[in-house]
């Protein structure tokens, strides 16, 4: 009868554990909360169709079908990942070559016969294999190192596609000025770059930010709580940016509304801090990432400005930004 008593147990313990949910996540309680300007480079699968252009009237790679938001990945059947590779394997050509290219993830192919000037060939292609700009640093996670930042993709200016990245790394910047927000016009950060102060290297660029490893020393001196949904409130909160400099500040924000359903805009909000209002007009490009503290805790981060009221702007709930990254 013990016997029959302890399979059933067993079976039973056995049955528990294999239904523990598969999307349980390991981030930390506390986290390193960011606020840090940061710079960015972010590089593609492949090579990046941005344009094509006229050679003597005409315009050989959109004629074979090229279109702007394609990614070349092989010339004459020859694997390619980045631009160098790309221009080097045209140069070594006898001027026709075969172009493999991805576009909606399906593989595609296409024949140029190449113009030749001063001993280099055209394409008829504008190219790019690397994004770079500027951000704000959201979260480090002290126990894993993984780190998050934007709250929200980038994308490819010219195709208007988010950039399917290869790897990519974040590094120091300060900023050196502000060009204010308008009603209809989004102002930004200028900001100079240190592209060789490497902070962490970049996994993921995801609709709910970038992600990847921290490699910089980190400061746990002050961790801050990461809130349940269900304890972000209307009210008022505080954003921690930089205006100038590398000092990160407090700035104050009412907000207005919380949206559950979604991954991204959980967070509705104005600037209500008369100091941030008179230098930046409200929410400036480069102020993505902004981490948004409520009670001490940090609940989330800026994500998006209203172009018709710049004062307004919308934020991404910090769990979804945590749990994107453990993907």
């Amino acid at each position: 009868m013990f016997f029959k008593n302890f399979k059933k147990t067993t079976l039973f313990i056995l049955l528990t554990l294999i239904s523990i949910p598969i999307n349980a996540f390991a981030y930390s309680d506390y986290i390193i909360v960011g606020g840090q300007n940061i710079g960015i480079e972010i590089k593609s699968k492949g090579v990046l169709v941005v344009g094509t252009y006229e050679i003597n009237n005409q315009n050989i790679a959109y004629d074979a079908g090229i279109r702007i938001g394609d990614v070349i990945v092989s010339i004459d059947d020859e694997k390619i990942s980045n631009v160098q590779e790309m221009i080097t394997k045209i140069n070594n050509s006898d001027g026709n070559i075969k172009l493999g290219y991805v576009r909606n993830d399906i593989n595609k192919y296409a024949n140029l016969k190449l113009y030749r000037e001063n001993n280099s060939y055209k394409t008829g292609i504008y190219v790019k294999d690397s994004i770079t700009g500027i951000g704000t640093l959201t979260f480090i996670d002290p126990n894993t190192k993984l780190f998050g930042a934007l709250g929200h993709e980038i994308i490819e200016r010219n195709s208007g596609q988010i950039l399917e990245a290869s790897g990519g790394t974040i590094f120091d910047s300060e900023v050196i000025g502000i060009s204010p927000s308008t009603n209809g016009s989004a102002g930004e950060k200028n900001a100079k770059y240190y592209i060789e102060r490497i902070q962490g290297n970049i996994f993921e660029n995801t609709t709910q930010g970038i992600f990847g490893k921290y490699t910089s020393a980190i400061d746990e001196n002050k961790l801050y709580k990461v809130a349940n949904i269900d304890e972000v409130k209307k009210g008022e909160a505080k954003i921690l940016t930089v205006l100038n400099g590398t000092d990160v500040k407090e700035y104050t924000i009412d907000i207005t509304k919380i949206t559950s359903n979604q991954k991204v805009k959980n967070i509705t909000f104005n600037i209500t801090d008369k100091e941030l209002l008179s230098k930046t007009g409200g929410i400036v490009q480069g102020m993505s990432g902004s981490p948004i503290i409520q009670d001490d805790k940090i609940i989330g981060a800026v994500t998006h400005v209203v172009l018709d009221n710049p004062t307004k702007g919308y934020g991404i709930f910090i769990r979804n930004m945590l749990e994107e990254a453990e993907n």
